[in-house]
């Protein structure tokens, strides 16, 4: 997908520390109950089903695993590379990127992370995470 390993990786850092059966976690009822989770991601990649979805078809990658990591990293590859195109971010941009890949393409052509300091600071970690991976990535013999 032309997309850095680096990148790639600091997303699946940001979305689940590495995790392969990682969700969000569950609301509370009336502060000690166990409710519904906020959504349906899952995995490393933190993909929402809906998205996933998509990625298979548009992939043809339909046997697809979020909780597999070579499925999750081409997972996230391919939607920076859709970013790419949809949006006209630099596959280099870590920081647009990922506030593409977490308030989603629609969310992020009108905007709306742009109200949210905490949506711009998972974005700063997001970048910064992916300037060590590049430097780290640099130094490993092939």
């Amino acid at each position: 997908w032309g997309a850095p390993i680096s990148i790639m990786m600091a997303f699946m850092h940001q979305e689940s520390r590495f995790v392969a059966g990682a969700k969000p976690p569950r609301t509370k009822i009336w502060g000690i109950i166990p409710g519904p989770r906020a959504s349906d991601a899952y995995g490393y990649s933190q993909a929402k089903n809906d998205t996933w979805d998509w990625y298979k078809r548009k992939s043809g990658n339909h046997g697809a695993d979020r909780d597999k990591f070579e499925d999750a990293i081409d997972f996230v590859g391919w939607y920076n590379h859709t970013s790419n195109k949809r949006l006209g971010l630099s596959k280099s941009d870590a920081y647009s990127l990922y506030l593409a890949y977490y308030s989603g393409h629609g969310g992020y052509a009108r905007g709306t992370w742009k109200r949210s300091s905490a949506i711009k600071g998972y974005a700063k970690k997001a970048a910064r995470q992916a300037a060590i991976y590049k430097r780290q990535l640099r130094r490993c013999k092939v």
